[in-house]
C-alpha cells in the first residue's frame, strides 16, 4: 500500500547526503517552496529520522561516504512506503537503471538545477496522491479503482477497453494494454526497458532487442494520433520511456467525458 500524503499539512522532505553543501542547497530550495526539511548523512541517521518524523519523500545520495545508496533504498522502501528521488552524480546508464530498480521514483544526476529538483518532487508526490486517491475510491466501493483519465480518454483496466475522447473504443493489443496500464499507474516516473519488458515477457530486455520501442510506437499512434511529436509516452535516452500527461484516477460512478 502506498503511504497516504495529506497535502493539507507541510509536507516533509528528508534530504540525504554527506555533503553538507548539496543539503544546503537542497534544504534552502525546498524551504522557500513551503516544504519541511529533514537532513541524514548516513544510514543511521536516515533510519532514525524514517522512525521519529512523518517523512513523504526521500532525496537520497547513492554513495554516502562508503555506504551503499542502492542497498540503503532498499530498506528504506522494504520498511516504509516512501517515494524517493536519487541525486547523484553517478550518471551512466547502468546507475540509472539499477537505482529506478531498486526502488527509486525518479533519478537526477548532479550536478542539478534546483528548478529540477522542484519539478521532480512536484511530479514523483502529485502521482501518490492520485495512488492514494484511487486506492481510497476502490476500498470506498469495494472493488480497485482501475480507470484512469488522460488527454480525454478513459482506460476501463477489469474491462481492457479504452475509450477515446470522443467517445470510440480504441483497439488495443495485449502487449499495448500492458504498457499503457504500466504507465497510467505510474505517471512521471521513468520505466526502464527492463522494467517494461518483465511486465510483458517475465524476463530481462537485452540492447539487441527492440520488441518494446516497437510497442511502445504503436501505442503512440493510437494514444497520440493528433501530433507528429510524442506528447504523452517520452523516450528517456539509454533507460526507457515516462508518461507525462496528467493522469486521474477515477471512480466507477465517474463516466467518460462527452
Amino acid at each position: 500500500m502506498r503511504c497516504s500524503i495529506n497535502l493539507e499539512s507541510p509536507i516533509r522532505i528528508l534530504v540525504v547526503d554527506d555533503e553538507p553543501a548539496i543539503r544546503s542547497i537542497l534544504r534552502s530550495g525546498l524551504e522557500k517552496e513551503g516544504y519541511e526539511v529533514s537532513e541524514a548523512s548516513n544510514k543511521a541517521e536516515l533510519l532514525h529520522c524514517l522512525e521519529t518524523a512523518a517523512i513523504d519523500l526521500i532525496t537520497l545520495d547513492l554513495d554516502l561516504g562508503g555506504e551503499n545508496g542502492l542497498q540503503l533504498a532498499r530498506e528504506a522502501r522494504a520498511q516504509h512506503n516512501i517515494p524517493i528521488i536519487m541525486i547523484t552524480g553517478k550518471g551512466d546508464v547502468f546507475d540509472r537503471v539499477a537505482g529506478l530498480e531498486q526502488g527509486a521514483d525518479d533519478y537526477i544526476v548532479k550536478p542539478f538545477h534546483i528548478r529540477e529538483v522542484l519539478m521532480r518532487a512536484r511530479s514523483v508526490l502529485r502521482r501518490y496522491e492520485l495512488e492514494s486517491v484511487a486506492e481510497d475510491v476502490g476500498n470506498s466501493v469495494g472493488v480497485p479503482a482501475e480507470r484512469y483519465l488522460f488527454d480525454g480518454c478513459i482506460l476501463d483496466v477489469p474491462r481492457r477497453e479504452l475509450k477515446a475522447a470522443n467517445g470510440e473504443t480504441v483497439d488495443l493489443t495485449d502487449a499495448e494494454f500492458a504498457l499503457l496500464s504500466s504507465f497510467l499507474r505510474q505517471p512521471a516516473r521513468i520505466l526502464s526497458r527492463d522494467e517494461l519488458m518483465r511486465v510483458l515477457t517475465g524476463r530481462d530486455w537485452s540492447p539487441e532487442d527492440r520488441t518494446i520501442d516497437g510497442h511502445v510506437a504503436r501505442l503512440r499512434r493510437k494514444i497520440d494520433s493528433q501530433s507528429e511529436m510524442p506528447r504523452l509516452i517520452k523516450s528517456v535516452r539509454g533507460v526507457g520511456y515516462v508518461f507525462t500527461g496528467d493522469v486521474e484516477p477515477l471512480a466507477n460512478s465517474e463516466i467518460a467525458p462527452s
